[in-house]
């Protein structure tokens, strides 16, 4: 399995920085980590690491060929629950996600249903909260369909945390060779789930992993916080048993790549130093 970095390793900076500095930390592997319709204001003016996903593909790709670096997903997190407005990154940016992927040759779009914000989101009842996530995933599943590249379901919201409605999204979507999982073990665990089981559960359908240790006072927040952007603490110092995830998925078919969401300098080279102890490269 190879290891790569989420590209918001520094505040205030463009993308090309955070490329600069992954692979300069040794990574030869790094996502699309944030990205926007059109164009933002934070991107012209120097201070915003983020794609346009309106940008020319190769263009994106070749940003991180300068450093040395293979772009291995772009991730697509959506709020799929509340209701579809302009203003939230839903089926429409997922769609646009897909096409970015699929013109820099990149295999996987990482996305999720997230937390509702609104109280018809929240009031929802769970048949209704599974009909518009997969709702609103429709198109964009048929369009990576026909492009070659596949969907992946990170846990990271009321649903995909937990392993039961992990699978009753996935089995309303149906398309099982083009969509599958991005293991979160830290959002998984917060959610309430056991990352071990999540991965037995879903071990054939798993084609990227984001890895994630969490320390123990965190424990007041699990089935009560949806995901989070890093861990604070280096992979195998928290309550996570990264080692066995680990196990269970190194011969899993069709995971190739993963990546490091991983605070800190220090924390990340001790993190990327426990996975090679594993096995990882």
């Amino acid at each position: 399995m190879k290891v790569g970095c989420f590209a918001l390793v520094d505040p205030f900076s463009l993308l090309d920085h955070q490329l600069e500095r992954i692979a300069g930390m040794g990574f030869k592997y790094a996502d699309v980590t944030d990205n926007h319709p059109g164009g933002i204001l934070g991107r012209e003016f120097g201070f915003t690491a983020t794609v346009s996903l309106d940008d020319n593909p190769a263009d994106v790709r070749g940003l991180f060929e300068k450093h040395g670096l293979t772009p291995t997903s772009v991730c697509a997190h959506a709020n799929l629950l509340d209701p579809s407005s302009p203003a939230r990154y839903a089926t429409a940016e997922i769609y646009k996600a897909v096409q970015l992927a699929a013109g820099m040759g990149v295999k996987h779009v990482i996305t999720t249903e997230g937390d509702p914000k609104s109280d018809w989101g929240h009031n929802l009842s769970y048949e209704e909260k599974i009909f518009i996530t997969v709702e609103k995933l429709y198109e964009p599943v048929r369009l990576a369909e026909a492009l070659g590249v596949q969907i992946l379901l990170e846990p990271h919201g009321v649903l995909t945390d937990s392993i039961e409605g992990m699978q009753a999204i996935l089995d309303r979507l149906g398309h099982p060779e083009t969509v599958g999982v991005n293991l979160d073990t830290g959002n998984s665990w917060l959610g309430g789930a056991d990352p071990v089981a999540f991965a037995k559960a879903f071990k054939g359908r798993i084609w990227h992993v984001h890895w994630k240790d969490l320390p123990a006072d965190w424990e007041k927040l699990r089935g009560a916080m949806y995901g989070c952007g890093f861990g604070p603490i280096a992979l195998g110092e928290g309550v996570i048993d990264i080692a066995g995830v680990y196990d269970v998925l190194k011969d899993a078919p069709g995971l190739e790549y993963s990546t490091l969401e991983v605070g800190g300098d220090e924390n990340m080279a001790k993190s990327y130093a426990y996975l090679k102890m594993l096995g990882a490269e």
